[in-house]
């Protein structure tokens, strides 16, 4: 392989554990708040984070529906396990954001601020192919059209993004699926795949000027055949592993016309309306705001939270509830993830990541529901 520029976009370089470190240090030191992911109260997260040693070295999940418990790897992989219930929307589509405070001064007047701090620059170390796609959706809903959300916009034009390639399927991924991985093909400014096999060395393929700039700062090596052969039969080792599958083939109109389905009644018995998957889906983004007032009157604020369609306020309107049952309330988050979604969008609302069946308390599992909807599992009402 002519390696010639390797250092420069589109280029590859080979970087030791020790890398790692030097990574980190080097996206601190360009001004950069490092996530990445870490282990605490026995999942995998994603947190701050300022060492090597604090990324899961040695750990990977296993992942069933509703069952989610952390494993040790024999091989002390750095990046040998799926997605914990984390996304990177945490950091980028915040949780709780205060959007404005008034406050009474003394001489009676009130005086109101907008929340104006400007936000962190953001490195992530660790995204997935699969989360890659779910952040190209957010941006294509949250500031690809004509009405902006500037708190993303702000998070997002500043972040810089470490993809990992798996090489590691979890038991409820189904990327493949979704053609959303296991490889990133773009969107990233450097990509890692770990190499396992002789020497524990990890493959950086450079995506923008800016990973180059932050790779001319770390020790590294030219990559050569061998390092891309070895990369390319990791990720195709986990292409073969996926937990799930689903078959999307004309899934919008499927869904559409089978809205009546028995199916529903069937998810609906089981389904406690927690809104768990929203919360860990990586593209939805609902939100409330809220009004805060303190008891002495002298302080308000309003602030913008995530919301789940599963919720009864969710769609409350004067005369109550408009999605007053259960069924009907995971019908549209269903339909509305797999189907309308396209016609919003473009694209399907999922990037088959697995979280909603993983982290669904009653382990209810989109795919086994559009399956049995496609297979005739119930017939339609009439």
């Amino acid at each position: 392989m002519d390696t010639q520029g390797a250092d420069a976009p589109g280029g590859a370089v080979i970087i030791g554990q020790d890398g790692l470190d030097a990574l980190i240090g080097a996206l601190a030191e360009a001004g950069y708040k490092v996530i990445g992911p870490t282990v605490s109260e026995g999942a995998i997260v994603y947190d701050e984070i300022d060492r090597a040693a604090q990324l899961p070295i040695g750990w990977t999940d296993a992942q069933t529906p509703g069952s989610y418990r952390l494993e040790r790897r024999e091989d002390g992989a750095v990046f040998g396990f799926a997605v914990g219930p984390h996304s990177w929307k945490k950091f980028l589509h915040v949780p709780t954001l205060r959007l404005w405070r008034a406050q009474r001064d003394s001489d009676g007047s009130i005086s109101a601020t907008a929340e104006s701090d400007a936000p962190p620059r953001l490195a992530f170390i660790g995204v997935r192919s699969c989360e890659l796609h779910a952040i190209a959706i957010q941006d294509k809903v949250l500031i690809g059209g004509d009405f902006k959300d500037p708190h993303y916009a702000l998070r997002r034009a500043g972040a810089f993004i470490v993809a990992v390639n798996c090489i590691t399927a979890g038991g409820t991924c189904f990327c493949v699926s979704m053609k959303t991985g296991p490889r990133a093909e773009g969107g990233y400014d450097l990509a890692l795949t770990e190499l396992l096999d002789g020497r524990h060395e990890f493959l950086v393929e450079i995506g923008t000027p800016r990973g180059a700039g932050i790779i001319a700062n770390l020790p590294h090596s030219p990559a050569n055949e061998d390092h891309h052969r070895a990369a390319a039969g990791a990720v195709e080792r986990t292409r073969t592993q996926m937990g799930r599958e689903l078959d999307t083939t004309d899934i919008r109109d499927l869904l559409f016309a089978n809205l009546e389905h028995l199916r529903w009644d069937d998810v609906a018995a089981r389904c406690l309306a927690c809104g768990n998957c929203t919360m860990v889906c990586p593209t939805c983004f609902c939100t409330t705001v809220e009004d805060h007032l303190d008891l002495a009157g002298g302080a308000a604020e309003r602030v913008r939270q995530w919301d789940s369609c599963y919720t009864m306020d969710f769609s409350h309107l004067h005369g109550g509830s408009v999605r007053a049952s259960i069924k009907a309330r995971y019908r549209q988050w269903l339909t509305h993830k797999l189907a309308s979604w396209i016609d919003q969008f473009g694209t399907s609302g999922c990037v088959g990541c697995g979280r909603c069946i993983t982290w669904c308390p009653v382990g209810i599992d989109l795919t086994e529901e559009v399956a049995a909807i496609r297979h005739g599992d119930g017939r339609k009402k009439h």
